[in-house]
């Protein structure tokens, strides 16, 4: 007997356009044509939470157990009744185990054919710079009974999101990172001024000699490249030190997937080597996922709900330009970042390398994202000259136009937060925006770089993404140190206290902003002085709040708090809807 077929719901129903999901125009493609339409795809569905997360939750001032997460932040269950009920009748199949714990995101699997129906989208395939991608435009709509229910839909196009921030010593005026995007990588050139290996950054900044962070766990989030034991043997014994356990993750398909050095392995094995190296004893667990924005934000979301490994630090070395992605993926990556606040969660982000347009070409000032989201600790670029446990010297890195800048100037789309209010951060060209990029700064200049394993070669690199790396490695020793993880240290750092956790950049530029006295859009608050830093980081004595589940609350005795996450979420849609996505 032939299975019934589900009754006509949803499409009886008027259709509404999902809020944010606005994608412009692919770049011009040298072929196309429609999508296969019985070519299978899986998509992400992200709903609302059950109760949206407090102020206090949001900011980290108050933390949560994961217990009293899931219990009152997870998925909303009359949301995901509806989206399966949804599927079912667009013949769409959902993925088992999902949503997981704590996560708000529903995979479906089905046709392009009946994804096109299921979502009012067109689906077609475009050769791009040599690749073949499915790609959308225009908006999603929806059902209108899900439009409340829904915060995004993403996985429908599945071209490149973002862009590794590394630089290769002495390569000329394409990145590093560009060519390893399209496979084309940066082979190692002389060309460093002077080169160090992350211990000796870590000793000039005066990491705690002898420190190591052996209950400590590092999450790293890469989208594309690998690594290979051998290399990683290789560096730690030409350091004296024992080897780093390195854990690979596969998240949406994503693979530990080691080629050669013309590929993203650099990206990959300077976030292991530097995290690890400057933490000794911290375990490398390494998030590997497809280069879209659909597999990014579910990294990231996988390494802030890890019940197995437990990562309080997360470093991404990865980003776009503000204006190359969609609003509903920004809400939806931000509020993956607000739960690490909640879980009491670092994550360090790598400002980017393109100086203050961040590789735009619209002669307007840009910054990178997710470093701009008020959750994570945006990090940018410094020429770092000394030796020994003394700095000579110390400006911005900028050599452009063939060699890089760091990225930093203020978003468009994500307001001042409180806890910046003092800063002095420069007006947003866009009145909805006002964060200012980055927050601290450490050794990025390709030409006073790191000295690196990839793929049998030994190499010299720079870029933020080592400065993400960078720390998250000190935010290890730090947690180890203080016996608990420091969460987000964001409103603690801009605070008078801390000034002294910091070495003020005061020369240099990176295009349309320069250095000064206190926090500028270059460096922002300096470069770490580890000792202060530790101290700066540590929480304060924690007492029980109130929350659902099992556990306690902590409060951490956060400094003011950041903008509600209502607040910002109603801010990014109504400003990016407008906005250019790629």
């Amino acid at each position: 007997m032939a299975p019934k077929k589900p009754i006509a719901r949803f499409s009886l129903q008027s259709r509404t356009v999902l809020p944010g999901s606005q994608k412009a125009a692919a770049a011009p493609s040298v072929s196309e044509k429609p999508s296969p339409l019985a070519q299978k795809l899986t998509v992400s569905v992200i709903v609302r939470r059950k109760q949206p997360l407090k102020a206090n939750h949001a900011s980290g001032k108050q933390r949560l157990t994961r217990a009293q997460f899931r219990a009152s932040h997870a998925a909303d269950p009359t949301a995901v009744k509806a989206v399966r009920a949804f599927a079912k009748e667009f013949s769409l199949a959902v993925q088992p185990g999902t949503p997981a714990p704590g996560r708000r995101t529903i995979k479906l699997t089905g046709s392009v054919a009946n994804m096109q129906r299921a979502f009012g989208v067109a689906l077609v395939q475009k050769t791009i710079d040599g690749a073949t991608y499915r790609v959308r435009e225009g908006s999603i709509t929806l059902p209108d009974e899900l439009v409340d229910y829904v915060v995004a839909v993403l996985g429908l196009d599945n071209r490149p999101q973002a862009q590794p921030h590394f630089r290769v010593a002495g390569e000329g005026p394409v990145s590093a990172a560009s060519l390893a995007q399209a496979g084309g990588f940066a082979r190692p050139h002389a060309g460093a001024n002077v080169s160090f290996t992350p211990v000796q950054v870590g000793q000039l900044y005066g990491f705690p000699s002898g420190a190591t962070a052996p209950n400590q766990t590092i999450g790293l989030i890469e989208l594309g490249g690998g690594f290979r034991q051998a290399d990683i043997t290789a560096f730690f014994k030409s350091l004296g030190q024992k080897n780093p356990k390195v854990v690979a993750v596969s998240v949406s398909g994503g693979k530990n997937s080691p080629t050669n050095a013309n590929s993203a392995d650099g990206e990959v094995m300077l976030d292991i080597e530097v995290a690890a190296a400057v933490a000794p004893g911290a375990r490398i667990i390494v998030y590997f996922a497809p280069n879209t924005d659909q597999g990014f934000i579910d990294a990231i979301a996988t390494a802030i709900h890890d019940s197995t490994y437990n990562p309080s630090v997360i470093s991404i070395s990865w980003g776009a330009a503000e204006a190359n992605w969609t609003a509903q993926a920004m809400s939806a990556l931000d509020a993956a970042c607000q739960s690490a606040a909640a879980l009491g969660v670092s994550i360090t982000v790598a400002s980017g390398d393109n100086g203050s347009s961040d590789g735009e070409t619209d002669g307007q000032n840009h910054v990178d994202f997710p470093a701009s989201s008020p959750q994570v600790l945006a990090c940018g670029g410094t020429n770092l000259q000394g030796s020994g446990s003394s700095i000579t010297s110390e400006t911005v890195w900028n050599a452009q136009p063939r060699g890089g800048a760091t990225g930093g100037g203020v978003s468009n789309v994500f307001a001042l937060p409180t806890w910046q209010a003092g800063a002095g951060v420069p007006k947003p060209t866009n009145a909805a925006g006002g964060r200012g990029v980055p927050d601290v700064a450490g050794d990025a200049d390709p030409a006073t770089g790191y000295m690196i394993r990839v793929d049998g070669s030994n190499m010299v690199i720079g870029g933020t993404s080592a400065v993400a790396p960078l720390y998250a490695g000190l935010l290890a020793l730090a947690n180890q140190q203080n016996g608990r993880s420091a969460g987000f240290i964001n409103p603690i750092l801009y605070a008078a206290k801390a000034k002294t956790a910091f070495r003020d950049i005061t020369q240099g530029n990176n295009g349309n902003f320069s250095a000064g006295t206190g926090w500028d859009p270059c460096t922002g608050l300096g470069s770490p002085i580890a000792p202060q830093f530790i101290n700066a980081v540590k929480p304060a004595k924690s007492s029980p709040g109130k929350g659902k589940g099992k556990g306690k609350s902590k409060s951490v005795g956060r400094p003011p708090k950041s903008r509600p996450s209502a607040a910002r979420k109603k801010s990014l849609r109504a400003s990016l809807v407008r906005k250019r996505s790629s």
